[in-house]
């Protein structure tokens, strides 16, 4: 059923007219006859359709809150930068400071430990002290010369100083190169090896810790060069050895440091004296009852096992 309007074309404004298309005359006059005669009021007093949106004075109070916060942040951040790099240079002027006293400490170490050398000699004689010294080479407790090789890893243009702990890039040196570069030098007949002045022994380790490599649990920074003592043939094995290839494959591709070279007359240092564990028999348990009667009828005292012969 449908409303009619009148001929003339007149008809009350706003009043949806239900013809048999529905939805065409829905979609045509969408507005609801109560919002299109709020809207027709709200024109004729001159108030707009929306209300904009206005400033009050607590909402203007709450900007200026909330500004005046923001500079004081912004100011506070600012203010406390240059002591947090004043603080980030103490620690790191701290660290060189403590480096540079463990090296001293190290030099008067080995001063020390040449002197307990020289006593000992003079105390066991010559062909002992001859022996003993050719032991303390072998295990690395002895300084040693003789002809031998460096091999020489530095940090590319990507690389940097470990102290600063910033990220790095591809051409950084790590840990795993300079353990396989002491690998090969073993296998290629080695007879001692140093990284940097440490001696590396049988229980040996080299590590990473954040950003700096240990070796002995002592930190050492680029450019690192591996010192090893041996025979003649020793560098034309290593060169055609894995860690070789690799690193020069590294090296052509991030722009990593690498080379070999031959020294003559090299000396490498002693390492430090090992802290040694030595192994003690377990305590036997208690002799049986009957082992103690026994014992006590014989008149002799109970063996620590709680037997005897």
């Amino acid at each position: 059923m449908s409303e009619r309007v009148g001929d003339d074309g007149e008809g009350r404004r706003g009043v949806r007219a239900f013809t048999p298309d529905f939805l065409t005359e829905l979609f045509r006059n969408p507005l609801d006859p109560g919002y299109a005669d709020a809207a027709a009021q709200r024109a004729k007093s001159g108030r707009p359709a929306r209300p904009g949106w206005s400033v009050g004075p607590v909402s203007l109070v709450l900007v200026v809150l909330l500004g005046f916060l923001c500079a004081v942040a912004y100011r506070q951040t600012t203010a406390e930068e240059p002591g947090r790099a004043q603080a980030r240079s103490g620690l790191v002027a701290q660290i060189k400071q403590r480096q540079t006293d463990t090296d001293a400490l190290s030099v008067r170490a080995d001063e020390l430990r040449e002197e307990v050398n020289r006593q000992r000699e003079a105390a066991l004689g010559g062909s002992q002290a001859a022996r003993l010294r050719d032991l303390e080479a072998s295990t690395g407790l002895g300084r040693v010369r003789g002809d031998g090789v460096v091999v020489r890893l530095a940090d590319g243009p990507g690389g940097q100083d470990s102290l600063s702990g910033a990220n790095v890039g591809p051409s950084q040196v790590l840990y795993s190169d300079l353990q396989g570069v002491a690998n090969d030098l073993w296998g290629a007949g080695a007879e001692a090896i140093a990284i940097n002045g440490q001696r590396l022994t049988a229980t040996s380790t080299i590590r990473n810790a954040g950003q700096a490599i240990l070796v002995d649990f002592r930190p050492v920074t680029g450019p690192y060069e591996v010192s090893a003592i041996g025979p003649d043939s020793m560098r034309k094995r290593y060169e055609s050895s894995r860690s070789a290839l690799t690193m020069r494959k590294v090296a052509q591709d991030t722009g990593l440091s690498f080379g070999v070279r031959d020294v003559d007359d090299l000396t490498l240092p002693a390492a430090p004296e090992p802290r040694l564990r030595y192994a003690e028999p377990a305590v036997s348990p208690s002799a049986s009852p009957s082992g103690d009667d026994e014992s006590s009828g014989s008149g002799t005292s109970p063996s620590p096992s709680g037997g005897g012969r």
